[in-house]
């Protein structure tokens, strides 16, 4: 499960590249934005149709770039409240219309998808976009894929680790030798197209069990925690673990990510009377699903204070709390989940723009100043 040190293909030689999945170091975190392509409602309070909500989700990701934003996710689904169930074409577009920022999903279903396309669709999108594609793989929160694509949920573990251990060994960019329960076997083939003198960058989204994290840090690929309640800082035995299995098995270290659902607004009552109605109607949606009770407003309001996992309010707000991630987690990178439910679409601009212009440089600020402390 090592990383490996050639790569093979057409074109120059191996060389080496620049590794954006390195550690960034205690003064720098590296931010972005991502979305599900949550269906928001027309001047009739209809829900648009998916596909304007697939062209607004390409004017978000111009935005994001346009205010220097690091990362721009889009995640799977298959559901009427959800836009967007390929990523990978979603990202193309984006890729045309961006100079800068990098592309990736958030995350793609592995399990109920094929290991071999994954691959090449990333590496395909890695192409076009000039090396700035890369995937987080996950096992995924909904279930809907695997009855779609003719899974057994009986099977949802074995299918991750077959197909995470197939999709490593067709990353090496080398003959593929596998076997295994959930498809065919492959013996020597080798699968295109090659990345220019690189592995594509590949992370694995984890949800918080230690399992998870062991299994991430096997395979040295940097990880993601998604943090959708209670308090980030309850995840930092998950990030002791990540980093200690590392070292154990062998690896580099590797940037540590959180993914957070979150809003900007020029202030944090405004942030907070925007954005609640359209939390709540998807938290008791969902939750409903899942045989949740129903919320309230106070679990909104502990969620949006200084140590919860919504990231709501000013820029001021907002950036305090990415900062202070550093400090508990020592997160390398935070993305923005700025999409939720009926949000409107001008309202989540406003939000990414500021994230990008004003929470952006206030982070750095606060970075920097902690260090010179230290």
């Amino acid at each position: 499960m090592h990383e490996n040190s050639e790569v093979s293909g057409t074109g120059p030689s191996p060389v080496a590249a620049f590794d954006p999945t390195a550690p960034v170091g205690q003064d720098t975190m590296l931010l972005g934005v991502s979305t599900f392509g949550d269906v928001d409602l027309d001047d009739a309070g209809e829900p648009k149709h998916h596909a304007v909500v697939l062209r607004q989700v390409v004017e978000q990701a111009k935005l994001a770039d346009a205010v220097g934003l690091h990362s721009f996710g889009v995640g799977e689904h298959h559901r009427r409240d959800f836009a967007v169930s390929a990523p990978e074409v979603v990202l193309a577009a984006v890729a045309s219309a961006t100079k800068r920022i990098r592309l990736g999903s958030a995350v793609t279903v592995l399990s109920s998808d094929d290991p071999i396309r994954v691959f090449q669709r990333f590496a395909t999108l890695d192409a076009v976009s000039n090396g700035r594609a890369e995937v987080i793989l996950g096992r995924g929160s909904f279930t809907e894929s695997f009855p779609l694509f003719g899974y057994d949920l009986a099977d949802y573990e074995v299918l991750f680790e077959e197909k995470l251990e197939l999709y490593h060994r067709v990353r090496s960019q080398k003959p593929v030798n596998w076997d295994g329960r959930t498809r065919a076997g492959l013996h020597g083939q080798m699968v295109y197209p090659h990345l220019e003198n690189r592995l594509l960058p590949t992370w694995i989204g984890v949800g918080g069990t230690p399992q998870s994290v062991v299994r991430t840090a096997a395979y040295g690929y940097p990880m993601v925690l998604a943090i959708i309640g209670g308090q980030p800082e309850r995840f930092a035995p998950f990030a002791q673990l990540y980093r200690r299995s590392l070292a154990e098995a062998g690896h580099d270290p590797r940037q540590l990510a959180v993914h957070s659902p979150g809003y900007v607004a020029d202030t944090d009552e405004q942030a907070r009377e925007e954005y609640f109605p359209h939390w709540l109607a998807t938290r008791n949606r969902i939750g409903a699903e899942r045989g949740w009770g129903p919320a309230g407003r106070g679990e909104f309001e502990a969620l949006v204070e200084e140590d919860g996992a919504l990231f709501v309010g000013s820029p001021d707000t907002v950036a305090a709390k990415v900062a202070r991630l550093k400090e508990t987690l020592g997160a390398d990178r935070f993305e923005l989940k700025y999409s939720n439910g009926t949000l409107a679409h001008a309202k989540m601009m406003r939000s990414i723009e500021l994230f990008g212009s004003e929470v952006a440089p206030r982070v750095a600020g606060l970075l920097s100043l902690r260090a010179q402390v230290k």
